[in-house]
């Protein structure tokens, strides 16, 4: 569910609390790039959340060539601001949460994501399931604790900003079309998510 379909520039913020625990998340279909299993995304119920629920995936499958999608199916752009909160919960291999712009396939798009057990967060472009670091920063990332993670595309720039400060700004000309927006793990993480807000630009 959301509060309205973006056209040329809107906001969308999922309401979570509408969506029912144990199900699958309202508008968004699950694919993955690499390898292991597709993920398990459900609604899970979470007293520390904004709203009490979130979107969580639960499947612990320690491939570590596997990145879970949860793409979003309302939302289409070249240009977005998209913010989240995202907790990492469990994970030997990882501990990771992401956020994804200009999907075109599992295997193309762009991503952020930050890591608690690397204590790092990284912008990456994916293309043909091949994925390049373009950027990074060090910083503590705690496990078992929100934080809001942020990445917005603007033609060929990127600005990426991790609770509440910008981290970096970073340029890349590799998928200069529209795409999608989706949420991203990492091998055996367990991760949930919380506020999801997508700000189509012009």
């Amino acid at each position: 569910m959301c509060s309205n379909i973006p056209a040329q520039s809107a906001t969308t913020q999922i309401d979570l609390s509408a969506m029912k625990p144990g199900l699958i998340p309202d508008d968004f279909a699950f694919s993955r790039t690499g390898g292991g299993d597709v993920g398990e995304w459900r609604v899970v119920d979470d007293p520390t959340a904004s709203n009490r629920r979130v979107i969580a995936q639960t499947n612990a499958d320690p491939t570590d060539s596997r990145f879970p999608l949860a793409v979003y199916q309302r939302v289409s752009a070249k240009n977005v601001d998209v913010k989240v909160r995202f907790k990492p919960v469990a994970g030997k291999v990882d501990q990771a949460g992401g956020i994804v712009v200009r999907l075109t396939t599992p295997d193309d798009y762009y991503v952020v994501r930050a890591n608690a057990l690397e204590d790092n967060v990284r912008f990456y472009r994916v293309v043909k399931g091949r994925r390049e670091q373009i950027e990074g920063a060090d910083l503590k990332v705690s496990a078992q604790a929100w934080h809001s993670l942020g990445l917005k595309a603007e033609g060929n720039r990127f600005i990426v900003t991790f609770d509440g400060r910008e981290l970096y700004t970073a340029s890349d000309d590799a998928m200069p079309g529209p795409g999608r927006v989706a949420l991203w793990t990492k091998a055996d993480s367990v991760t949930r998510f919380d506020r999801v807000e997508i700000k189509t630009l012009p």
